[in-house]
């Protein structure tokens, strides 16, 4: 091959190069109950244009300038309005994926650049136009509230992370998002049996809600509380412990409180979140928390729940301690965010994979929360009602005794036996007591 002839190769394979310089290394692909979510993961930043079409109902996504280096094939799409995806190459060099919908759709997408937590990714949200299908059977309203008229006690429970986004990653690659999610909705059941409370999940399944969207999903249910649910990592594989954390306006009670509150709030960068989805109200939500009881309660409440979770697991801190939490800044939900374990600590991580101690915590939490309302019930609710009756109910936590509990509520030993029909002082854990008026 001559000179010019090698120089002219050459000129074509580097056109050619840097015209697939970026690359789709992976398709990503989950349902939530009103969209769902694909991400194109990227090797570098990359523009991108959606066209909707009709007769076939079809989403069209062009993608200059870049290789898709995976398949489409396996991507899973029951459940959602996606009957089929294709890909082809169109001007040599241009990706084009073709979604065909079996439904209407409302598409969005954006790109995400590159950061500490991922890289470069474009991501397509296809919004449902019809009411979304309910994933899981609504809790059953207790007869007896809907005989008195007393309305129940609502608890948005918030299982951290989810979809792309896995959490923290423990041994073994034990992922964050599944342990809380499977704590989450045991606590859920536990208090769909109680009566005067209603449980509601922030997100159901594996997919991610934005650290904003969660605290609005709370408020349109109208929660007396917002539980987000963690078991993050932290700098050195030898912090181990549970905590309790309630916000704070005026900065972090501990460096490992800001260490993971920063790694909580950045959540929306894995999540994937546009810009135009944040908060721009930050401001105006600390001043009305500052204005008002809801910051106070959520420590006191907090406190309570850290309590019963010491009968479970080492307490990595003995109080509830504070920090700068994107997801509990609700200016009228008492929130608080618990940390069941450290997943990066080996022993830590080996419990919070057990279906035994993810129970047992889920115990304590909802032990917890049945103590401050049981002293403390909202106003109309069944609690306050039995309250106002003499009537109170306490369940039994590890270690518990009932002259203990006799001694917190101020009630004679012998009329505390009285009333649950008990002999001897043999208890429980979990099981129920009646609390007789002092």
């Amino acid at each position: 091959m001559n000179r010019a002839c090698w120089i002219v190769a050459l000129l074509a394979w580097l056109s050619a190069s840097t015209a697939w310089a970026v690359e789709v290394h992976d398709v990503r692909l989950w349902r939530a109950p009103d969209h769902t979510r694909v991400v194109f993961d990227l090797t570098g930043p990359a523009e991108h244009k959606v066209i909707m079409l009709d007769n076939p109902r079809r989403l069209v996504v062009d993608i200059p300038n870049i290789q898709l280096k995976t398949s489409l094939d396996s991507l899973p799409l029951e459940n959602t309005p996606i009957q089929q995806i294709r890909s082809g190459i169109r001007e040599k060099t241009d990706l084009r994926v073709v979604f065909d919908l079996s439904e209407e759709i409302t598409p969005r997408s954006f790109s995400l650049r590159a950061n500490q937590q991922a890289g470069d990714r474009l991501v397509l949200d296809l919004y449902d136009q019809a009411p979304a299908k309910a994933t899981t059977q609504a809790p059953t309203v207790h007869k007896s509230v809907a005989d008195r008229g007393k309305r129940e006690i609502i608890v948005a429970i918030d299982a951290g992370h989810g979809g792309e986004d896995p959490g923290a990653l423990g041994p073994n690659r034990l992922r964050e998002k599944d342990v809380v999610l499977s704590i989450a909705k045991e606590l859920e059941k536990l208090l769909a049996s109680d009566s005067g409370f209603k449980p509601t999940m922030v997100r159901t399944g594996d997919y991610y809600v934005s650290l904003k969207g969660r605290r609005d999903i709370a408020r349109k249910r109208q929660a007396d509380l917002f539980v987000s649910i963690h078991a993050d990592a932290f700098t050195r594989p030898s912090a181990n412990g549970a905590s309790v954390y309630a916000l704070s306006t005026q900065g972090a009670t501990s460096t490992a409180a800001r260490y993971l509150a920063q790694r909580e709030n950045a959540a929306d960068l894995v999540g994937g979140v546009r810009l135009s989805d944040k908060d721009d109200v930050l401001a105006s939500v600390l001043a009305d928390l500052s204005m008002t009881s809801t910051l106070d309660t959520s420590l006191k409440l907090g406190g309570q729940v850290l309590s019963r979770m010491s009968g479970v697991a080492r307490l990595h801190k003995p109080g509830v301690e504070q920090a700068g939490f994107a997801v509990l800044k609700s200016p009228d939900i008492p929130s608080i965010l618990i940390e069941t374990g450290f997943i990066s600590n080996p022993n830590d991580a080996s419990r919070l994979n057990t279906r035994s101690y993810q129970q047992r915590m889920a115990q304590a939490i909802h032990a917890g929360i049945r103590d401050w309302f049981a002293a403390h019930p909202p106003a109309g609710t069944l609690l306050a009602w039995q309250k106002m009756q003499g009537e109170q109910q306490y369940i039994i936590a590890r270690g518990d005794t009932l002259s203990g509990i006799a001694e917190r509520f101020n009630v004679p030993l012998s009329k505390l036996k009285n009333a649950n029909g008990l002999s001897g002082t043999r208890i429980t854990i979990g099981q129920t007591l009646t609390i007789p008026t002092s």
